[in-house]
């Protein structure tokens, strides 16, 4: 198998200082190729509200910022290409409201993001029972819990 390109990008050094007081690169490279059975590439871009707003009315034409966008560009059996963006005070003020910590809260999310640039997706109950249980199991395999357990 080709090799998974795993970039990150912080919109700024004080987005960049706030992630590193959360996890390293290096785990946030781990938990993406837990996630992601394929090549290719895929970009973390974590950004501010201002920009993630942009981007969530742009493309979702919802008037807020959200905790996790994803842009697949090109998937193949054995390929994917993806840009996953993430605002890091959205999820810092969400782990803060479901009493979660903010590392397992960016696992979570990049999870999330690495299985719909994959084509997963929870548009039916039936898409979303089946996303849900592989973010739970591949964060158990990471070492967290459940994220739809109430903590």
């Amino acid at each position: 198998m080709e090799k998974l390109s795993i970039e990150i990008q912080c919109a700024s050094p004080a987005l960049e200082k706030s992630l590193s007081v959360i996890t390293s690169s290096t785990l946030i490279k781990k938990w993406v190729k837990e996630a992601t059975q394929r090549s290719g590439s895929i970009t973390l871009r974590f950004v501010n509200p201002a920009e993630g707003k942009k981007l969530n009315l742009a493309f979702r034409d919802k008037d807020q910022p959200t905790n996790v966008l994803t842009f697949p560009y090109e998937l193949t059996k054995q390929s994917v290409t993806a840009d996953i963006v993430l605002c890091l005070s959205v999820l810092q003020k969400e782990s803060r409201e479901q009493s979660k910590s903010p590392k397992a809260h960016l696992a979570h999310l990049i999870i999330h993001g690495c299985l719909h640039a994959q084509g997963h997706d929870h548009e039916t109950d039936k898409e979303a029972k089946k996303m849900e249980s592989l973010e739970i199991k591949i964060l158990k395999s990471l070492g967290f819990p459940n994220p739809y357990l109430s903590q």
